[in-house]
């Protein structure tokens, strides 16, 4: 049954960005914390960017029932050939992914999130994840699954914060990302259960990585990651940050995770490439880039917009200019010929990448920058050009794209004193 996306949020935009401005909003202490419909917001500086977005929401809806398998979503939806017919082939499970597209499905019509889960709910594929996740050995997905469970199943997933609450009150070392989001989580259930010293733990832990340049390592503490890439933090180090911190200022009044968020916000968004590249590892000390490939297509649709949607929303600047610049790269980007977009079955490929053996620049740029900060060597970009589509998407990519364009006001509900959800039964 075909799928049909009509966007009905209420519009209540902020102050219309100048078209040649990444940020034309007053400093963060200065902005207020207000909702924001995000289509509307993204149309006052792109027309082309808000038709864009319209036309990947109905993309992810009609790509996501073929990702899932029996109450889960799969790993990797791949093309595959078998002569000259070409098809695309469902492989894995990812308790992940499943929380993600719970936490996007969760701001769709119910009618829509049964006709992709086959008559069941966002709220029932959340409870499902939190309790795959009580079993999971994955840090990354208990504190997902736990998010999921409080903003999309509307419970507190206590025996998932008692373990992350374990991980965080100790000195093991955690990566950014599963930090991030378990920041994010323990925020969004605090209408459901005690978590204000996971919060804590969390928000601690996380400033404890920002450099002076702005940006955040790959773990905490960037030590652990070694000599060669203790000075290294990719793209989703940064943008997770930025959400959970924009929040947690949001809940908390908290004016220097504002600050933190901001920084980092800006210093990616001065280092976007030319076409709208938002570029894959930085190096931490000077806020440079150790290398832009692979650029991945989430990062453009979803990943960027969502985290800095998130920051304008709790009061920071707006970057919308740059998020339409990001959108633009997607339907012209100069590394290859081939579409990215691919309507009729759904997807949008997952990435372009050099023509390299086993990620060699990446590593060559990990160690010639831990040596010399900056030290690039050119000729790899003619060795080794990005001239390569990875031809598979994955489910996560369309449940974070849905989440980034339809989740306005989720920010502005964590402030003191909003209308909170009534709450349901504790897990």
């Amino acid at each position: 049954m075909p799928i049909n996306f009509q966007h009905s949020l209420t519009a209540r935009t902020q102050s219309a960005p100048s078209e040649n401005s990444s940020h034309s909003s007053p400093a963060p202490e200065r902005r207020r914390i207000g909702t924001l419909d995000r289509l509307e917001a993204i149309e006052l500086t792109s027309r082309e960017g808000q038709a864009q977005i319209v036309q990947l929401l109905g993309i992810a809806l009609r790509g996501l029932p073929r990702m899932h398998n029996d109450g889960a979503f799969g790993h990797t939806l791949r093309a595959v050939k078998d002569g000259s017919h070409s098809s695309e082939r469902l492989e894995g499970d990812s308790l992940r992914y499943t929380a993600i597209v719970a936490l996007g499905l969760s701001y769709a019509d119910e009618g829509i999130q049964k006709q992709i889960l086959n008559g069941s709910t966002a709220s029932e594929l959340a409870h499902a994840s939190a309790a795959r996740a009580e079993t999971s050995s994955d840090t990354g997905a208990v504190a997902l699954a736990a998010w999921a469970a409080a903003e999309a199943g509307r419970f507190h997933a206590a025996p998932l914060f008692r373990r992350l609450r374990l991980l965080l009150a100790s000195d093991a070392p955690i990566a950014t990302v599963h930090c991030a989001w378990t920041l994010t989580a323990a925020l969004a259930a605090e209408r459901f259960g005690d978590t204000q010293d996971l919060t804590a733990f969390a928000a601690k832990r996380l400033m404890s990585g920002l450099s002076p340049a702005g940006l955040f390592p790959h773990m905490l503490p960037a030590s652990v990651s070694g000599r060669l890439r203790g000075h290294i933090g990719c793209f989703a180090d940064q943008v997770y940050p930025i959400q959970a911190l924009s929040r947690l200022h949001v809940a908390r009044g908290d004016v220097s995770a504002l600050s933190a968020a901001q920084a980092c916000a800006e210093r990616i968004c001065a280092l976007q490439g030319a076409a709208g590249q938002w570029w894959w590892h930085y190096d931490t000390r000077d806020g440079s880039v150790v290398e832009g490939y692979p650029v991945y297509s989430v990062h453009q649709h979803a990943m960027a917009p969502m985290a800095l949607l998130d920051l304008r929303e709790a009061g920071g600047f707006d970057h919308s200019g740059a998020i339409a610049k990001g959108l633009r790269w997607l339907d012209r980007h100069p590394e290859v010929a081939v579409p990215l977009v691919v309507p009729e079955k759904g997807v949008i490929w997952r990435k372009v990448a050099r023509r390299e053996p086993r990620k060699a620049v990446r590593a060559i740029s990990a160690v010639t920058t831990a040596l010399v900060p900056g030290l690039h060597m050119p000729a790899l970009d003619v060795l080794f050009p990005p001239n390569q589509v990875d031809f598979e998407c994955r489910p996560y990519e369309l449940g974070w794209l849905l989440y980034a364009w339809l989740s306005g006001e989720v920010v502005s509900r964590l402030a003191p004193g909003s209308a909170q959800a009534t709450p349901a039964k504790e897990n």
